[in-house]
């Protein structure tokens, strides 16, 4: 089994490759129009934001919801061996890098999925066999890395995951859904099928979603006061961090 702590961001041990490798917009929750490759300009030269403790009050809630997975940590000490995006001797193409990025968030965020699917008792040999492909993957060289069909590993991860969150009771099917906006309160959301939905605002409060496949839900806005996800399948940090939630918000033991 995987170290949990291999799976969650790790800033003090990356070089802030979010802050300069990836681009970001105004509109989706950041400060400012940024394209990737460019350091951020609140980036300080110890690689550090410097206004880590005020993002949400200086309008920058989006670096708050990203969530890497752990992929930076693992990009700057093991794919790179510690070598720098700055110029110099040891520096490496940015392009290059950001492109390496994105694949191994990709690779851990499919890590951390499969990771809950062994934690709670569900796995089975193709579980395993994921694994031991993504693991292989991540430790390969950038041109290896690039060199992937992720999208052929993305299919069979989907796959894997809807059989997972599928077995057993299963609620509603609501795949895809457009829910923005709508109350939920009145609706049975046992064990649904939430995968894709679109739950921007949605209000959610007091609602047990059970065993609900939360999948890529977008829930941006979503009010989670008071709502029980603790039994829901495929929850990321970024989900819960995008959304709107209180002291009443069950949540799984993973992201508590």
């Amino acid at each position: 089994m995987l170290e949990l702590t291999d799976l969650r961001a790790n800033c003090s041990d990356c070089a802030a490759l979010c802050c300069v490798l990836l681009p970001y917009r105004r509109v989706d929750g950041f400060g400012q129009d940024k394209d990737g490759g460019v350091p951020c300009g609140h980036l300080t030269d110890a690689d550090r934001c410097g206004i880590h403790a005020e993002l949400n009050d200086r309008g920058w809630p989006g670096c708050v919801v990203f969530d890497c997975f752990g992929a930076g940590q693992w990009t700057t000490r093991h794919t790179y061996a510690g070598r720098s995006w700055r110029a110099g001797a040891d520096g490496v193409d940015r392009g290059e890098m950001a492109a390496v990025l994105t694949v191994q968030r990709i690779i851990h965020e499919m890590l951390w999925h499969l990771d809950e699917v062994v934690r709670r008792g569900v796995a089975d040999p193709t579980t395993g066999e994921l694994q031991s492909r993504l693991m292989g993957l991540r430790a390969m060289t950038p041109e290896r890395v690039l060199a992937a069909d992720i999208d052929e590993l993305l299919d069979e991860a989907g796959a894997h995951f809807a059989d997972v969150a599928g077995r057993g009771h299963r609620g509603r099917d609501l795949r895809r859904a457009d829910l923005a906006g709508r109350d939920l309160r009145g609706e049975d959301l046992t064990g649904a099928a939430l995968r894709g939905a679109l739950l921007i605002g949605a209000d959610l409060r007091g609602v047990d979603l059970g065993t609900a496949d939360l999948l890529g839900a977008d829930v941006r806005g979503a009010r989670l006061e008071g709502a029980n996800l603790a039994e829901v399948w495929f929850l990321t940090r970024s989900q819960l961090n995008a959304a709107r939630r209180d002291a009443d918000t069950v949540v799984p033991p993973r992201l508590r």
